[in-house]
């Protein structure tokens, strides 16, 4: 016996997210935060290869579809790493780098993506 009726209303709960639509059917395009603008991220450019800002949450499938709408290119490959927060000291006093997850984009030969 649960107190005040709890068990059922977590049942229906559970219900409704089972229920819900998977987190690949629409990915939204928020999933890219932006480019990494960075000396390796330019060289590696030149042969095809995006490096990316993703949300936390995101994956290799809602990030393929997000540069397909945003910039019109079928990627071949995608590779998300994962930044983990560093502890750092300035001026002595304790703080912390933010960390972050980022997506290196492989696309087609010919293929180019133009940040404005």
């Amino acid at each position: 016996m649960a107190l005040f009726g709890s068990s059922k209303k977590k049942e229906e709960k559970a219900v409704a997210v089972k229920g819900a639509a998977p987190e690949t059917a629409a990915p939204k395009a928020s999933v890219l935060i932006g480019p990494r603008i960075t000396e390796k991220s330019a060289l590696l450019s030149e042969k095809g290869v995006y490096i990316f800002d993703i949300v936390p949450t995101a994956n290799k499938r809602q990030v393929s579809h997000a540069i397909k709408l945003a910039h019109k290119v079928t990627p071949v490959k995608i590779n998300i790493s994962v930044t983990k927060p560093k502890k750092v000291f300035v001026r002595g006093k304790v703080g912390y780098r933010q960390g972050g997850k980022k997506a290196m984009v492989t696309l087609k030969k010919g293929q180019t993506i133009e940040f404005a």
